[in-house]
């Protein structure tokens, strides 16, 4: 006698298909692990430039929010900026000063622009802050220019110019008036604008001519 054993049933191999199929689909174990310490690099990474920036954040507070704040040249006495150029500081005074302009007397004539984007209104003319701009022959850091002095012709202008207290988010262009020795004479621009604090002074080194 012939004993036949049961055919599988339908559902029987659909279960056994669908595990086989779930078996075959699932990563091995290897690349479960891989993929882990990439999400793990990923978020150590990212810790420590979030660590870096809070860091980064808490010196500028104590150094105080009259920094200078930009890229490239730093507006230093030994990084000086250049004439169309604008000096950022780190509480949001913007100042600008332009191309010199040479007239047929033989003068030049500059612009120092003060763009207020701070929270307060900043008084650039007062007595105890006389030296929010000032002029001196030469390049910048140099103590002694010989054959190249510049006069400065109206700074009574400009100090009367920078009076007049700025208001928070306007601006204020001083006229500045030079006369060199010579064509071709460099001169720089120190502004120091007022701050309850401490302020950095930004360099402009022009040429005239």
């Amino acid at each position: 006698m012939i004993t036949r054993r049961p055919l599988p049933s339908v559902a029987g191999m659909d279960t056994e298909e669908a595990a086989a199929t779930a078996t075959d689909t699932s990563p091995p174990a290897s690349s479960r692990g891989f993929f882990g310490c990439v999400i793990a690099l990923i978020a150590f990474f990212t810790l420590i430039a979030l660590g870096a920036h809070a860091i980064t954040e808490f010196e500028k507070g104590l150094d105080g929010d009259g920094q200078l704040e930009q890229p490239g040249l730093s507006g230093s006495v030994s990084q000086p900026l250049g004439p169309g150029t604008t000096a950022r500081y780190e509480d949001g005074l913007r100042v600008t000063v332009s191309h010199p302009e040479r007239h047929d007397d033989g003068t030049y004539s500059a612009t120092v622009t003060f763009k207020n984007d701070t929270d307060e209104g900043l008084r650039l003319g007062d007595e105890e802050f006389s030296d929010t701009l000032d002029v001196e022959p030469g390049e910048s850091g140099q103590d002694y220019a010989p054959g190249e002095d510049v006069n400065w012709l109206n700074p009574d202008e400009a100090a009367a110019v920078l009076l007049p207290p700025l208001p928070e988010g306007e601006e204020r262009t001083v006229p500045v008036r030079l006369k060199p020795d010579r064509k071709g004479a460099p001169v720089t621009l120190e502004v120091t604008p007022p701050h309850p604090g401490y302020r950095e002074t930004a360099y402009f080194q022009l040429t005239l001519g």
